[in-house]
């Protein structure tokens, strides 16, 4: 009997994060919606291309994971989770930890590589200070991003 209790314990743990998992973005899921988005401001346009992402067009929002285009000043041209952010200079925010990670995005945006970058934000699914990490490309003079959550 223990033994069976001990089985079905199991179980539940294993559905519980697997359902978890299945809840959130994951790394190359993250990667695949940035290249996505790069790709349709190239071909719609930037003006409709930041409007559908605003308009959390489900090709740019997924779960907990969302685009977010900046031009290299740190002022946000589509968000996918909060559209009352686009057309502000967001340069300053700071995360929890009073990271100014607007400000370090946009410079490593600069130097025109992909870069991962960590820093603590709300989850919007959980509405909680997570650990994130967001993924961005560089694309004419924008940075098009988009995170994960690590919960």
């Amino acid at each position: 009997m223990m033994m069976m209790r001990s089985i079905l314990v199991l179980v539940a743990v294993a559905l519980g994060t697997a359902a978890n998992a299945a809840e959130q973005g994951s790394a190359d899921e993250a990667v695949a919606m940035a290249k996505r988005a790069v790709a349709h401001i190239k071909t719609a346009g930037p003006e409709k291309a930041y409007g559908e992402i605003s308009a959390k067009d489900p090709r740019f929002a997924d779960r907990d994971l969302y685009v977010i285009v900046y031009d290299l000043q740190g002022k946000c041209l589509a968000h996918g989770a909060n559209p009352k952010l686009v057309g502000k200079d967001l340069l300053e925010n700071q995360d929890a930890d009073g990271k100014f990670y607007v400000k370090d995005r946009v410079e490593k945006a600069k130097a025109g590589a992909p870069f991962w970058q960590d820093y603590k934000f709300t989850d919007p699914v959980t509405r909680k200070v997570e650990p994130k990490s967001t993924y961005c490309e560089r694309f004419n003079d924008t940075a098009v991003c988009v995170g994960i959550y690590k919960r």
